[in-house]
């Protein structure tokens, strides 16, 4: 068994920027980060849009304040808007002393940009690379405190809590640690830690076809929902329009840029057919959920795995300087956007709910925190507004390091046991595992995707339970892997997102439910 104060689970920016706080203030006290792939590979490194913060004199707190409550369609916290919004300044000149890079015009100010929802130009980035940028620096610094672990290639299986313990000591309702996975050995050992950080980023790979790296996969959402921890909102998934098709969906998706449609690009169907026109005045042109729904509408009507973005009448010249990197793409899947249509399909891009937590990062389990995409805080309501994601991360990392800086946790000496796979084996069937993933992202995709329905929900649910029964199963009898936890994770995030779109009675932001139509409709006649 291995003891440190505080336990950080996930190295993007959320956990690195608490652990880089923490290991600063407290030089004699132990921060352990564990990741499950490379130390750098997180849903930060992919974000390419970057941090909205008001830093212009035409811009206010009260404006970006405004457009994210907008964003967000009723559900926000207004007074976890305000807070985050207000403290994006400071959190952006930390990220400047620990050495990141942001894009600066000839007089050295900072290079806004401006993106849907924002009513100002407000969004500091690096290129179109800013999460990139970000999680270097701060793995930079984290590597310079010699209080810092970070263990690479680490999975954390399970929190401890009571139920784990016999030892009289350990109280309800407290995580004490995790138990982790050294996928290199094949060894799972136990950290028992004072205080547990989750920042393990979103859900995307439950959906297959998704903008996010393979490793979203609820992780800690899931180990947080076994744990008892109140979950919300699950419900409110952003999905992006128009992600390169890929037959395999196992890779993460490679995304379209809107401003593809922008240039005049036509969505077809398989016909050839120009469907948009159906849907919207503004065709191609819609807002990115109309798009969404209106391309889910034409795969359910036509049984279809893609629709077709056409761009063949578009100058090609003018195509490849504005598009370098997705003609260069589609060149290596052998598609000649001057000739051929390229595949799309919407793809999982963001969760909005996630683990409950206060204004100071506490869960409703004692000693454990969570941080990121993984949270549901209240600032992003039913749906985010761009570029408020790094934002949150940051200013919640740094609200958990303030609380920890004025409240001590007791290092208990608990009797917590090794972890217990007596009568497993090495499972020969891997086949099972890769089976039922397959099956699960399908179901998502065709029963819970984009527009819902409670008849289709209602099948999902059992659909569901048979892979679940099915994992339950093979779980008990298999030693641990990686593959198998994740997929074991899914299926608890499938069933949360599930029967919270089941329970969510009105359509707000991203999300949209035909039987939600249908009642509001008969409230009006009545």
């Amino acid at each position: 068994m291995i003891s440190t104060n505080y336990l950080v689970i996930g190295s993007g920016i959320a956990g690195l920027t608490f652990a880089v706080k923490i290991a600063e203030k407290f030089p004699d006290r132990k921060v352990t980060i564990i990741t499950k792939s490379n130390e750098d590979e997180s849903n930060t490194k992919y974000a390419q849009g970057g941090v909205a913060i008001v830093l212009d004199g035409k811009d206010s707190f009260t404006k970006h304040v405004k457009d994210t409550l907008v964003a967000g369609d009723g559900l926000c916290d207004e007074a976890v808007v305000k807070m985050v919004v207000k403290e994006g300044p400071k959190r952006l000149e930390e990220l400047l002393l620990w050495g990141a890079n942001f894009d600066t015009d000839a007089s050295g100010e900072f290079n806004l940009g401006k993106e849907g929802g924002h009513s100002e130009y407000r969004i500091v980035h690096h290129k179109d690379i800013t999460g990139y940028e970000i999680e270097r620096a701060l793995l930079k610094k984290v590597h310079e405190l010699k209080n810092v672990t970070l263990w690479s290639h680490h999975f954390a299986i399970d929190l401890i809590t009571k139920h784990h313990i016999t030892d009289p000591q350990a109280k309800d309702n407290t995580c004490y640690g995790a138990y982790v996975f050294d996928q290199k050995k094949g060894t799972i050992f136990t950290i028992k830690a004072d205080s547990t950080l989750l920042a393990s980023g979103g859900i995307g790979k439950v959906y297959g076809h998704t903008t996010n790296p393979v490793i979203a996969t609820g992780d800690g959402i899931a180990m947080a929902y076994r744990a008892k921890a109140k979950i919300s909102d699950m419900e409110f998934i952003q999905f992006h329009p128009t992600a390169l098709y890929d037959a395999r969906g196992d890779q993460s998706s490679f995304l379209i840029s809107e401003a593809v449609r922008g240039m005049g690009a036509y969505l077809r169907n398989k016909s050839g057919y120009r469907f948009m026109l159906d849907y919207d005045e503004r065709a191609e042109l819609a807002s990115r959920d109309i798009v969404s729904q209106s391309i889910d509408s034409e795969l359910k009507k036509t049984g279809d795995t893609n629709v077709f973005l056409d761009c063949t009448h578009i100058d090609i010249e003018a195509f490849k300087k504005h598009f370098p990197n997705i003609y260069k793409k589609c060149k290596q899947n052998h598609i000649d956007v001057e000739t051929d249509w390229i595949p799309v399909v919407p793809a999982s891009h963001y969760l909005c709910g996630g683990i409950d937590v206060d204004m100071d990062g506490k869960t409703t389990i004692n000693n454990l925190f969570a941080c990121g995409e993984c949270t549901r805080t209240g600032l992003h309501g039913a749906n985010r507004l761009a570029s408020n994601s790094l934002l949150e991360a940051l200013v919640y990392a740094h609200n958990i390091f303030k609380y920890h800086s004025e409240h001590t946790y007791d290092t208990l000496e608990l009797n917590i046991p090794e972890w217990n796979d007596e009568g497993t084996s090495v499972p020969r069937e891997h086949v099972i595992i890769q089976y039922n993933l397959k099956q699960l992202q399908a179901l998502m995709r065709d029963y819970v995707g984009i527009v819902r329905s409670d008849s289709r929900l209602t099948k999902a649910i059992k659909h569901l339970d048979l892979i679940a029964d099915e994992v339950e199963e093979f779980y008990k009898q298999a030693k641990v892997s990686t593959s198998l936890c994740e997929l074991r994770n899914m299926i608890n995030v499938a069933h949360l997102i599930i029967n919270q779109s089941i329970a969510r009675k009105e359509n707000k932001g991203g999300f949209y439910k035909l039987d939600n139509i249908k009642e509001n409709e008969t409230e009006a006649k009545n």
